[in-house]
């Protein structure tokens, strides 16, 4: 069987179903304060968690095991994986040592490398779709990276869990809400991290705003926004830029936000969630699906596969989610009409505001007269990752690497991660739930406490300090 014929049709019994039903989408009741309640959905403060039962202890604040060398094993070596290879050889203590891809030239390549980087040459699989369960069972592999289609990412993070191995997944880390359920209880049993390895969070701007925000120069948090709005029209009916329709697929299947991670995850991060406060519900409403249909017409000849698809996904899907604490995030997905880049990454308390793309911020007393500031005045604040690593390798701005050289040294110096199992979980459940809500007319559909009341304890976060190296 070939990748594409594989991706074309896992991809469709992956979109079967969505395990909507009976799967735990309750929350935690949850002390808020009498305004907090005032604003919370009236479903969402009553309603009692539906968590199934915890199989194994929570992970939240549990660090890696301490180790000299980080031994990699990665999985899907295309677009992404196929980069993202030269950042994990740039960071000092990591070793390369599997790889796997069904497309031979995209391992062989990758693994030259390795080997061009002074490593020993690494052990590759190539076989079938299923080589990856060999490279999970290796015994000289401490962590998996997975860069693969979205319709693999579950089976390979469980896979991985499964054989001991702590495990980082591209966005997003699941597409089914039992999907995310069963990575937090097998998180939890094998004591195993299983983390979404979400870039975004540490951009230089969304890094800076986190530690201004924890600081307390935004005042009371009141409301943060994130997007993926992202002109991929030609990329998605590229037969050569991914590796069979598997992205455009989707929009034949699911029609909320597919893609949240990287607007929900830094905002997250802003609000403490997970680490205080919690997502509680969702509301979403959708446009109609009309961009990558008006897309095929004017660009693909008759007789293209991609003419007997038909598409769902709204062009542009719009969510609201509110937190335990009564504070309101919006989400914005749309990647099938025209428009320059933005994630929006904007973040509002009762001092001020910061709105990305461009950046600008207005703080009191700092600003006045309804004119925005130069955020680049803050300089200041930047994370101690961007002070250290001021001119980054790698692509998207540097943070790609920043997120390796982090991930690579919490597993190092046995340092609890940044993000965990509970954080995957909640930054990927508007995928099925924003689906959910747009079917049932934006109905509110309640997020599951994935950390079965872990949430109300403060905890560190991204906002790191710097550790010492021995």
């Amino acid at each position: 069987m070939s990748r594409r014929s594989a991706l074309r049709t896992t991809a469709g019994v992956a979109g079967a179903g969505l395990g909507l039903s009976a799967l735990g989408t309750g929350t935690a009741s949850a002390s808020v304060s009498e305004a907090a309640q005032t604003a919370a959905p009236a479903d969402a403060q009553s309603a009692e968690s539906a968590a199934p039962k915890r199989q194994g202890r929570t992970m939240a604040g549990v660090p890696f095991e301490r180790r000299s060398t980080v031994r990699v094993g990665i999985i899907g070596l295309g677009n992404r994986g196929g980069s993202m290879i030269d950042l994990f050889l740039a960071v000092p203590g990591v070793r390369v040592v599997a790889l796997c891809d069904t497309v031979r030239d995209k391992a062989a390549s990758a693994a030259a490398k390795v080997v061009k980087a002074g490593q020993p040459a690494p052990a590759v699989y190539t076989k079938d779709e299923h080589d990856y369960e060999q490279l999970c069972a290796r015994g000289d592999v401490d962590f998996v990276y997975v860069a693969t289609p979205w319709d693999f990412h579950f089976e390979m993070a469980k896979t991985a869990m499964l054989n001991g191995k702590h495990v980082g997944v591209e966005c997003p880390v699941a597409m089914r809400l039992d999907e995310l359920w069963k990575l937090v209880d097998l998180s939890e049993r094998t004591r195993r991290h299983c983390m979404q390895l979400e870039n975004c969070a540490y951009g230089k701007n969304e890094m800076r705003v986190l530690r201004m925000a924890h600081a307390g120069l935004f005042g009371d948090l009141l409301h943060g926004a994130g997007a993926y709005n992202h002109d991929l029209r030609g990329l998605m009916f590229d037969p050569d830029y991914y590796e069979g329709p598997w992205r455009r697929l989707w929009h034949t299947r699911l029609r909320g936000d597919l893609y949240p991670n990287h607007g929900f995850g830094p905002v997250a991060n802003y609000l403490d969630i997970n680490r205080g406060d919690r997502a509680v519900s969702i509301t979403s409403m959708g446009t109609p699906a009309l961009g990558l249909a008006q897309y095929r017409e004017e660009n693909m000849p008759p007789g293209d596969a991609s003419w007997k698809e038909t598409y769902v996904s709204s062009d542009r899907t719009i969510s609201l989610v509110q937190t335990a604490k009564g504070r309101v995030v919006r989400l914005e997905h749309d990647v099938s009409t025209p428009h320059p880049y933005s994630r929006i990454n904007s973040l509002g308390g009762t001092r001020g505001v910061f709105e990305d793309y461009p950046e600008r911020i207005y703080i009191e007393p700092d600003h006045a007269n309804d004119e925005w500031g130069d955020f680049a005045a803050y300089a200041d604040w930047d994370h101690w990752l961007w002070k250290e690593h001021a001119n980054p390798p790698g692509g998207h701005g540097g943070m790609d690497y920043i997120m390796v050289f982090r991930l690579m040294q919490c597993v190092r110096l046995g340092l609890v991660p940044d993000f965990d199992v509970y954080d995957a979980a909640t930054w990927t459940a508007p995928v099925p739930l924003s689906h959910a809500s747009i079917k049932a007319n934006g109905k509110p559909q309640q997020i599951p406490d994935f950390t079965r009341g872990e949430w109300k304890k403060s905890r560190p976060g991204t906002d790191s300090e710097k550790p010492s190296e021995p």
